[in-house]
């Protein structure tokens, strides 16, 4: 018997758990409220863990294809301190295949394929439990019935309510994102301090990162502890009033280090938020979570990967398990909840140890990650 199934949310988790159903022959709709795939930008790269990011690929078939795109090199590393010294400057083997990097854009792609997404369905709300399944209210007025929604929908989620009242809750480090284009021949300089993957400066509280993206692109996150309001006096739509303020915040870091914020193009406010660390809930019938709408936790690097695998498992068991589809989804819950919350102590901690009062820790951490 093969059951209704819909994803919402067209992100790494919803085109991983639609893109494994399909290998099987096994029909799902993918439910985006977007009109269509270019409709934002797709953020930044990526890094793809063996045993998570890449497992999901492999079981829907596109490790190799992801290989082709991947940038392995994107794996280097380099820390420098504030005024300028370089600290670490980490590179991989050529042939090292660990974590490399991918942009989103391309990944959205590669998953998207063959796949047929119901481009702007916005899902308002999901209601378990009727005579027909579980019922999902359009934003334009429309319903319609499926026996499971899989909520991919991510930190805001519209299908978490449905199993959870939990919300998610500020972390008290907020992180503004800006860009560079054509680094390489724009900035040369620059593309020389940033290299091959990321560079990474650690100060008193703060951090500035950025990472190189596949083209020529950069992205360049300035990281810092503030008060959720701390932009209260600064107008967000004024590039060159948040610029300064960004400049004033990293005052007497090096100059080179602070080119990444003078030429950078417009900045993102993004105050990161996380769910509690054992987010669970009491299994419904009909519904439920994967990836950030399950477990958000802070972005180093276990989010997309966490999310991608659990999209690719439970359309497995889904597809190839006895057939009992409440069983399937409470199973899969169960193991979720124990990586995801495994994961989410690590980037928790993590978090603590790169936006810290003593730079050192930041340090320390990548030791421990990536030793020298």
């Amino acid at each position: 018997m093969r059951h209704r199934i819909a994803v919402v949310g067209s992100g790494p988790a919803g085109l991983a758990f639609a893109r494994v159903l399909h290998r099987h022959d096994y029909p799902v709709a993918v439910l985006e409220r977007d009109p269509a795939p270019e409709a934002r930008p797709p953020g930044g790269t990526l890094d793809l863990h063996e045993g998570l990011g890449q497992l999901a690929l492999d079981k829907a078939g596109l490790l190799a294809e992801f290989r082709a795109l991947s940038r392995p090199e994107g794996q280097a590393m380099r820390i420098l301190d504030p005024d300028g010294t370089v600290l670490r400057d980490w590179r991989p083997r050529s042939d090292d295949r660990a974590n490399p990097e991918i942009d989103r854009g391309q990944l959205r792609d590669l998953l998207l394929g063959p796949l047929d997404v119901r481009w702007g369905r916005g899902v308002t709300q999901v209601v378990p439990g009727t005579r027909d399944g579980v019922l999902v209210h359009f934003a334009d007025g429309r319903q319609e019935t499926f026996d499971l929604v899989v909520g991919a929908d991510g930190a805001w989620s519209r299908i978490r309510p449905a199993v959870s009242s939990v919300t998610p809750h500020y972390t008290g480090v907020t992180s503004v994102e800006t860009s560079l284009d054509d680094v390489d021949t724009r900035h040369p300089d620059l593309a020389r301090l940033i290299g091959d993957g990321s560079v990474a400066v650690y100060g008193v509280n703060r951090a500035l990162v950025a990472q190189r993206n596949s083209g020529g692109h950069v992205k360049v996150y300035a990281q810092f502890r503030a008060p959720l309001d701390w932009h209260t006096n600064l107008d967000l739509a004024d590039v060159e009033a948040v610029r300064s303020s960004l400049l004033a915040l990293f005052d007497g870091w090096a100059a080179p280090v602070l080119d990444l914020l003078r030429h950078g193009t417009a900045f993102v406010h993004r105050p990161l938020y996380v769910l509690p660390v054992s987010h669970t809930w009491t299994h419904v019938s009909g519904v439920t979570l994967l990836g950030d709408a399950a477990h958000l936790m802070p972005p180093l690097g276990a989010g997309a990967n966490l999310a991608m695998l659990e999209g690719a498992e439970l359309a497995e068991s889904i597809a190839t398990g006895p057939g009992d589809l409440d069983e399937a989804v409470r199973a899969f819950e169960e193991q979720m909840w124990a990586r995801a919350g495994r994961w989410a102590k690590i980037t928790m901690a993590g978090l603590e140890r790169l936006v810290s009062p003593d730079p050192a820790e930041a340090l320390a951490l990548f030791d421990q990650v990536q030793p020298s």
